[in-house]
């Protein structure tokens, strides 16, 4: 009698930045350095990428990676760090872990109007991060000491209430570079890989 073992591949999604895709920034890069150590990984599409709204993109993420387990990572950028929590308030059993790429909860510099009243509900609605800490139990921010939007200390002090492991990038703005070897080394530890 032959027994087949299929193992659960390590899935990993990325969920891109506001204005972003999965063609931007380090995200090819990362998928393809992924790939070949034998991750399954989605780099999203997000709806509506220049007005985000925070149902719909839950919603999408939701949609796209079915039921999450101990196997199932995300990397976010920017305003996907903030739909990876607001996601996380919604599971009710622990993933395998996370990396937050210039993540936030505050925003400064905004450049007009338009872009604070995008902004304004995903800086205000509250997220329970207590309810993140259980359902994460590695994760990791990396976030650069000089990025435009700001608001470094607070945003470095609220992300330290939940993750494991915080690494600063000096000089690195929004972390928009085509190839970023931390976010890689990074997913590796959370990975345990």
């Amino acid at each position: 009698m032959f027994f087949v073992i299929i193992l659960h591949m390590k899935r990993v999604f990325i969920v891109h930045g506001w204005g972003g895709s999965p063609s931007g920034v380090w995200i090819p890069w990362l998928r393809k350095m992924l790939e070949a150590r034998g991750y399954q990984v989605t780099a999203l599409i997000m709806p509506n990428t220049d007005a985000p709204v925070i149902k719909d993109w839950i919603d999408h993420l939701y949609t796209v990676v079915g039921t999450p387990d101990k196997k199932t990572y995300f990397i976010g950028h920017s305003i996907g760090c903030q739909t990876i929590l607001r996601y996380l308030e919604t599971v009710e059993e622990p993933i395998g872990g996370a990396v937050f790429v210039a993540g936030w909860f505050k925003l400064e510099n905004l450049e007009d109007e338009d872009s604070k009243e995008v902004a304004r509900p995903w800086t205000t609605t509250p997220i329970d991060l207590e309810k993140i800490k259980k359902m994460l139990p590695k994760s990791v921010l990396i976030i650069s000491d000089d990025d435009p939007y700001g608001a470094f200390e607070e945003n470095k002090q609220r992300f330290s209430e939940f993750i494991s492991r915080e690494i600063v990038l000096p000089n690195a703005g929004h972390i928009e570079s085509s190839e970023e070897p931390a976010i890689l080394a990074q997913l590796l530890f959370v990975a345990d890989a």
